[in-house]
């Protein structure tokens, strides 16, 4: 309620401001409405005072002066038509908005509640008094007159410009030779015309046509498009008649000279005079977005779930978002599932859009990560939905799911997770969680392999007790959940520094996951998982052999080696973790389970000696070998792009040449397979099927160069990791060089995946020359090395071998002839090791450092089989 009589004494004193804020708002409103009438006025003086209409014919002068004379009349009444006059209100509104708590509305205004109480009413009288205070130091309120939106190209200083022109140089007296001029006697117009547009919506990405210029009597327009029309001549000549607008109520006239509309149904288009026509209108409706799940929702090992859809319109879909809500009726209601849950809103995460390329028809996947979320591996269910650029939107069928996340393989840390369930899904469970983690904390010495994890429990479990005894909030249900989580991860991966402890964690999540039927992509995270686990057990071996060789002295002989045991290399390694692989992904569990053990128990009884562990390799052959890979498949990932982005200009010309040139050069990048020393390659191409391991055999791969050259930027980060030399000058250089290969690989990729082949292409070339150095500055550390150590016989007689194998990795045969007293199959699968022979064949003939004699020899065995 306004109290304008109490407030009067204080208005008063804001007479001076409010009057100055008040013609503020006059100034506002006439440069709004009157500028295009200021701006034709300086234009016509400024032509008058410079005398121009002396020099043009006397009817285009009275031509032009008629025109300008009606465009200061519309000006000029359109100005008073929108001019309003700001009242008082508005100036005391435009002055308390630029106060702080906008003490005027406070001071008209009166107690609504409480007006009995003298409590309330001194509260309210002191609350006026401080409003009045504030609203007396009120100054006037700065006129806005900024006109640059409604005047986009700045006619208003043009004409300024020009009339300051004619101030300077023109004359005042000349605008009165007007006057002296009669009026000619120019030719009437040959006759009526018109001329008409149509513009569709830009969304649909067509253009504008010419009316004139459509052949026949149909028109198929796009709906929504807009008609001009514009009639030339005596009004009424020409006229409009049409019935594809669906206008009602007050339309303009039918003579008008501009005609503007938009067509949203099918009728016709009528044009009535001299030289008008007459068009049957089919109007092209925009359809609405279709939506679909394209694929099942799967999680990755670490709990990233994708979802793929596909989704179509016949302009472009511009957004979409997907609903993710609780499937309360298929949920298994025990435990503490029983409870009824606490209410969530449903989650809405936005659908990924491409970011070029055609947006009427695609498949995209959404990735989110809901492992924390309390409906994680629970029944759920998605809606699609996704809109148009024409507002319209569509929802996809209810797809019904378990919402993909991380799986716990460790019993102790699943069981955690699942009372942070209950937890999560009703704050009732608070008691019975409490009381299954007291239970689990019972014989702590049998369950728990860290104290700090047992710790960690009990301290969550106190916290849980205290806030159940006095009420748990949400907030501190959210922080519990944290922290049972924090525990989960701790007991699944364990903080181990010990590499034979990480080694028999990795082998203990990989058998755990076989017993659970875990997905293949787990499986394969797993098994590279344990490839590094072992690649490091290995690592620390080998280091602890050189500290006990040199502790021992150089002048000790080494000790003599057992001559029941059992010889083993890398490769050996590698060969029994990829037929482990290679077991499961065939589904033969049992025998993959029984492979495990036995590689568990070669690992624990394993002994790395001088000269003979990493197979013959030092740490720092290891690394090298591992660049040249990656130098390799970085090759081939350029040459790829090279005939893509010929491809792109001349399709046809490469067709040919592309199936020839597919799995050379290391084309085949993250698909292929080595048996190499360090084994690099099997973490990623493994995983596939026995089918995928074909790729460099002429089958485009189904991954995306962004995507394969992703992979190559993780696989250059872990040898980063294990790269040796560090603190010496030229391990130091090694790893600014590869420092600069991975940010090199990071700019090709981000280019893969804006299609810019040409910058991919200069970056990938930068990431080589960098793999280049990194590679030049290892051996240079390799070769100091050398020369400071003394290296054994078994060494030299490693070398030795490495150089009279043949291009298939055999050995020479005996008394220098060709071939190999060793069994080429070796009891192993024949089609697998002829497919690996194959690969490695491809491999080594696009190895453009190979000798010339060499790689023609290869090509003749391709060619031949």
């Amino acid at each position: 309620m306004a109290n304008r009589f109490g407030a009067e004494p204080i208005l008063k004193s804001l007479r001076v401001p409010l009057a100055l804020t008040r013609m503020g708002l006059v100034a506002e409103q006439i440069l709004r409405r009157f500028w295009p009438f200021f701006t034709v006025a300086m234009l016509v003086l400024a032509v008058l005072m410079l005398g121009l209409q002396d020099l043009a014919p006397v009817e285009l002068v009275w031509g032009g002066g008629v025109l300008s004379l009606l465009a200061l009349i519309v000006t000029f009444a359109l100005g008073i038509r929108r001019f309003h006059w700001p009242g008082r209100d508005a100036a005391l509104a435009r002055l308390d908005a630029t106060l702080p708590g906008r003490p005027i509305q406070a001071l008209l205004d009166q107690q609504a509640i409480g007006a009995g109480d003298a409590a309330s009413a001194a509260v309210w009288r002191a609350h006026q008094n401080r409003m009045a205070a504030r609203a007396a130091g009120a100054r006037p309120a700065k006129p806005d007159l900024r006109i640059a939106r409604r005047d986009p190209f700045a006619l208003r200083y043009v004409a300024l410009l020009a009339l300051t022109v004619a101030l300077i140089f023109g004359s005042i007296w000349r605008v009165g030779s007007v006057g002296d001029m009669a009026p000619g006697s120019a030719e009437a117009a040959s006759g009526p015309s018109w001329e008409g547009w149509i513009e569709p919506p830009r969304y649909t990405g067509k253009p504008t046509i010419y009316l004139g210029d459509v052949e026949g009597d149909v028109l198929d327009i796009v709906q929504g498009s807009r008609i001009t029309l514009r009639f030339y001549g005596d009004i009424g000549a020409l006229t409009l008649a049409e019935t594809v607008s669906g206008r009602i109520g007050e339309l303009p006239s039918a003579s008008d000279p501009a005609q503007d509309f938009r067509v949203v149904q099918d009728g016709e288009l009528r044009i009535d005079g001299p030289g008008g026509q007459t068009w049957q209108v089919a109007v092209i409706p925009d359809a609405a977005p279709e939506v679909a799940v394209s694929g099942a929702a799967e999680a990755e090992a670490m709990g990233q779930m994708s979802l793929p859809f596909t989704a179509t319109d016949d302009y472009g879909v511009v957004a979409g978002e997907a609903r993710i809500a609780l499937d309360l009726a298929t949920v298994d209601r025990r435990h503490g599932l029983a409870a009824d849950p606490d209410p969530r809103d449903e989650v809405t995460v936005p659908l990924p859009m491409p970011i070029a390329g055609d947006r009427r028809d695609f498949t995209e996947t959404l990735i989110e990560d809901f492992s924390k979320h309390p409906w994680a591996n629970l029944p759920v269910t998605f809606t699609l939905e996704v809109e148009d650029a024409a507002g319209q939107s569509r929802r996809a069928e209810t797809y019904a799911a378990t919402l993909p996340a991380r799986r716990f393989f460790d019993p102790l840390a699943a069981a955690v997770i699942e009372q942070r369930r209950d937890l999560l899904w009703a704050r009732a469970n608070a008691p019975r969680v409490a009381q299954m983690l007291r239970a689990i904390s019972h014989q702590p010495d049998d369950i728990f392999r860290s104290e700090t994890a047992y710790l960690r429990l009990r301290v969550i479990l106190r916290r849980l007790e205290t806030m159940t005894e006095y009420g748990l909030k949400a907030a501190q249900q959210e922080e519990l959940a944290e922290a049972l989580w924090n525990l989960a991860i701790l007991l699944e991966e364990g903080d181990l520094s010990d590499a034979l402890e990480r080694l028999r964690r990795a082998q203990e999540r990989l058998s755990e996951a076989m017993r659970n039927g875990a997905s293949d992509q787990e499986i394969a995270e797993l098994m590279q998982e344990l490839r590094r686990a072992t690649d490091d057990y290995i690592r620390q071996l080998s280091r602890q052999a050189q500290n006990g060789e040199q502790q021992n002295g150089a002048d000790q002989p080494n000790s003599g080696q057992d001559p029941n045991s059992m010889q083993m290399t890398q490769n050996d390694l590698q060969r029994m973790m990829d037929r482990i692989q290679e077991l499961m992904e065939q589904g033969r569990m049992a025998e993959a389970q029984q492979a495990l053990e036995e590689l568990q128990q070669l690992m624990e009884n394993m002994r790395v000696t001088q000269g003979q562990g990493q197979g013959g390799q030092s740490e720092g052959q290891q690394a090298m070998e591992g660049l040249a890979e990656t130098l390799r498949e970085q090759q081939g990932l350029s040459d790829q792009a090279f005939r893509d982005l010929q491809e792109q200009f001349n399709p046809n010309a490469q067709s040919g040449e592309s199936q020839g040139n597919q799995g050379r050069n290391g084309g085949m990048g993250r698909g292929q397979t080595h048996d190499g020393p360090g084994g690099r390659g099997q973490g990623e191409g493994q995983s596939q099927s026995g089918e995928n391991n074909q790729a460099g055999e002429g089958e485009p791969s189904e991954e995306s160069l962004a995507e394969r050259q992703r992979q190559l930027r993780q696989e250059l980060n872990r040898q980063q990791g294990n790269l040796p030399g560090a603190g010496s000058p030229q391990g130091d250089a090694a790893r600014d060089a590869l420092d600069r290969a991975g940010r090199a690989m990071d700019g090709a990729e981000d280019s893969l995946r804006n299609n810019d082949l040409a910058d991919a292409i200069d970056q990938q070339s930068e990431a080589m020359e960098a793999l280049r150095d990194g590679m030049r500055a290892l051996g240079e550390m390799m070769a100091e090395q050398q020369q400071q150590s003394q290296p054994g016989q078994g060494s030299v007689e490693g070398s030795e071998r490495a150089r009279n194998r043949d291009p298939l990795g055999r050995n020479a045969g005996s008394n220098g002839s060709i071939g190999t007293d060793e069994n080429l199959l070796q009891g192993e699968d024949v089609y697998r090791r002829a497919r690996e022979l194959l690969d490695e064949i491809r491999r080594r003939s696009g190895d453009s450092d190979r000798p010339d004699v060499e790689r023609n020899y290869l090509e003749r065995l391709l060619d031949r089989f």
